[in-house]
């Protein structure tokens, strides 16, 4: 009976268009399957066995990615519970931690970044010793590294929105680093080279790259609102794109290295 409901539905004509090659029993039909399917032919038909070993991968990328969709579903639902304004946004947090969900989503979603943060070094090491990195993967390598700086971006933003004294303070002191960057930042060695005509200076106190992280001289409301706006979304949407890529071109270069 089961048999014949399934023979039934996979016969009709939705699931064919659906499912247009049906289960992958040869290298042809799989090759078709990948090919034709909006979520696997970002991955390649045939890999090394070698380059699939714990002992080699560390399943560290795959895991980052884990991450990456946990941290990302975790943080949908808080935006659900979480003003970004200072009158909120303590107190919303303090609320997340004793009442939603027995404070048991802010904690994912919190701890889950640390284990992303450590997931993507490992990573990146992991890909460094084995010599992934050298040609033809030097461009995936760059994408890599733009995404560990979008993680430790993403970590960043993220620590001042529970707004209270330890976040206030940490983000000044961060802020105050962009300050010193060198030809961006106010204080920062060439910050009086880049001039526009007449002489007069391209970076400023209210246009070097302290005053563009903050959109303000201080820590206040505009920078936990744009610090909320880089966090939920500008950061996640360019880190996705990113992600797709990286895993389009471990494809294109012929599925995961193997070993040296």
């Amino acid at each position: 009976m089961i048999q014949a409901i399934i023979a039934y539905i996979t016969s009709t004509q939705i699931w064919n268009s659906v499912f247009r090659h049906g289960v992958p029993r040869d290298r042809r039909t799989r090759v078709m399957a990948i090919m034709s399917n909006v979520f696997l032919h970002l991955h390649p038909v045939a890999i090394r066995k070698s380059g699939i070993r714990l002992s080699f991968t560390w399943c560290m990328g795959g895991l980052t990615f884990f991450l990456f969709l946990a941290e990302a579903i975790s943080g949908v639902l808080l935006m659900f519970y979480y003003r970004p304004v200072p009158e909120y946004a303590y107190s919303d947090i303090v609320g997340l931690r004793a009442h939603v969900t027995l404070g048991l989503l802010r904690e994912i979603h919190r701890w889950g970044a640390h284990a992303m943060i450590i997931s993507i070094w490992l990573h990146m090491m992991r890909v460094f010793l084995s010599g992934s990195y050298k040609p033809p993967r030097e461009f995936n390598w760059g994408v890599g590294v733009i995404l560990l700086v979008l993680t430790m971006l993403l970590s960043f933003t993220g620590y001042l929105l529970p707004w209270d004294q330890l976040a206030i303070w940490a983000i000044t002191v961060g802020s105050n680093m962009g300050k010193a960057t060198p030809f961006l930042g106010m204080q920062g060695p060439l910050s009086d080279l880049p001039q526009l005509p007449g002489g007069v200076a391209l970076v400023t106190v209210r246009s070097d790259a302290a005053y563009l992280l903050l959109a303000g001289t201080s820590v206040g409301e505009n920078a936990l609102m744009r610090f909320y706006v880089l966090h939920c979304i500008a950061l996640p949407v360019v880190t996705a794109i990113l992600i797709a890529i990286h895993f389009w071109r471990i494809r294109k270069d012929g599925g995961i290295s193997g070993p040296m």
